[in-house]
């Protein structure tokens, strides 16, 4: 299932997550760094190596790489981005769906 723009969709049904997938977030990595471990209920979080962490999921692990991008600007409005890369190994639909659910509402900021 894709978007108009064919971009396809992350999620194929409500609350169904991809065991891997791909974002983008308007924050610098200082504050993504900052953010991650209440994001993450600070459940096993290990930092393995720059621009990479691996969470304790329900019985399996959730590993997250993060590249800095280039800001994205509009007019005079420059905004700093990051990608960032989710593989879950070993966790089910469910744990997915709660962990991602929680971390999506901790990860928001201002705006709608």
């Amino acid at each position: 299932m894709c978007w108009r723009s064919g971009l396809r969709l992350q999620a194929v049904e409500p609350g169904v997550i991809d065991k891997r997938f791909e974002r983008e977030y308007g924050c610098t990595e200082t504050e993504w760094l900052r953010w991650l471990p209440g994001a993450v209920r600070e459940q096993g979080l290990s930092r393995s190596a720059t621009g990479q962490a691996r969470i304790a999921v329900g019985g399996g692990a959730l590993r997250l790489c993060w590249t800095v991008l280039l800001p994205r600007q509009i007019a005079m409005i420059r905004m700093p981005r990051m990608a960032v890369s989710f593989v879950f190994d070993e966790v089910d639909d469910a744990a997915r769906a709660d962990f991602m659910r929680y971390f999506d509402l901790y990860m928001q900021r201002g705006g709608g």
